[in-house]
């Protein structure tokens, strides 16, 4: 067995080379077997050092690179949801992770301004909507403004609107993030006013708030902070280029943030059906509603976070 340091100053400079890419199907392969070989001598020998922290991450790179050359010439829609998008969330993730935290900390920065400042709800969700609210509260009726209209021209004006303001949520990442991260500061806000408004008015009042909204909220606003993520990668794409040109690292920034958008739009869609069609039974029993509640979290949770750690660990064997 040889030592790390000499383990690492014998293969440092082929290392290196790989972070360059490759075009040649062949070269690509050469390059993962080979890389398999020194990840499995450093964990046998070095199993907790830097050096397999390190190669994973290489490994990682290099297998979605194999994978982007790759043509998809059977059932291109099915592996498109089973293999292809939760590939590019896993690669991605960071970014997703970040665009949760920002949002959490907009929805808290909502709430806080809101308790601080009783006008604050007015500026931000306008009279009219504040003084509805209170008025079905007063009646008894607190989500009221959910029974009122037509189910099916509710269901495509608000998937409509929601998957406007995501793609707009999207596209505005190319200020370099910026103005992605202005569309997840608004609706944190939003957000976090809004809950403000029925807490407020009581524990019991608030909770009730979470378990009627959140029945088409869990879906929607998970969306909405995952295109933010889609938004961060495009931004992220144009500012830090690594070995490509920058015009080639935002047209696969680009690339991938649109897919990651498409596969948003059943979410979407599905979250406005929740809403015209379920929200606004808000007597529905506790358990019914903790059921659709539960629902939609674990499917959010097993898709976009666990089943992308999975197909990678499936198809690359590094982690």
């Amino acid at each position: 067995m040889m030592r790390e340091g000499q383990f690492i100053q014998q293969n440092k400079a082929r290392w290196e080379s790989y972070q360059h890419p490759a075009q040649e199907p062949d070269e690509l392969a050469r390059r993962f077997t080979s890389l398999v070989d020194d990840l499995g001598y450093a964990k046998t020998f070095y199993p907790h050092s830097n050096t397999v922290k390190y190669l994973n991450a290489l490994g990682a790179n290099l297998y979605l690179s194999i994978y982007k050359n790759n043509k998809e010439k059977k059932s291109r829609l099915l592996t498109f949801w089973t293999e292809e998008l939760p590939l590019i969330l896993f690669e991605h993730r960071r970014r997703l992770f970040f665009a949760l935290l920002f949002f959490a900390a907009f929805v808290a920065l909502g709430v806080f301004s809101a308790w601080q400042d009783q006008t604050f709800a007015r500026a931000i969700l306008g009279d009219g909507y504040v003084d509805m609210t209170e008025q079905n509260i007063a009646a008894g009726d607190p989500f009221g403004v959910y029974k009122n209209g037509n189910r099916l021209a509710m269901f495509a004006a608000i998937a409509y609107n929601n998957i406007k303001v995501s793609f707009y949520c999207f596209i505005m990442g190319i200020l370099g993030s910026v103005g992605t991260l202005y569309f997840l500061l608004s609706n944190g806000i939003m957000l976090g006013v809004f809950e403000h408004l029925f807490f407020a008015h009581g524990l019991a009042l608030g909770l009730k708030s979470i378990l009627v909204v959140f029945i088409h909220g869990t879906l929607e606003i998970s969306a909405l902070v995952i295109a933010g993520g889609a938004g961060l990668v495009l931004g992220h794409s144009l500012l830090f280029p690594k070995t490509l040109t920058r015009a080639a690292s935002l047209r696969q920034g680009a690339k991938d943030g649109i897919k990651i958008m498409v596969g948003l739009i059943p979410v979407f869609l599905m979250a406005a059906f929740f809403e015209s069609y379920v929200t606004r039974h808000t007597e529905m029993p506790l358990v019914l509603s903790l059921i659709l509640l539960g629902s939609s979290l674990a499917f959010v949770l097993f898709y976009f976070v666990y089943y992308p750690r999975k197909v990678f660990r499936d198809k690359s064997g590094l982690l």
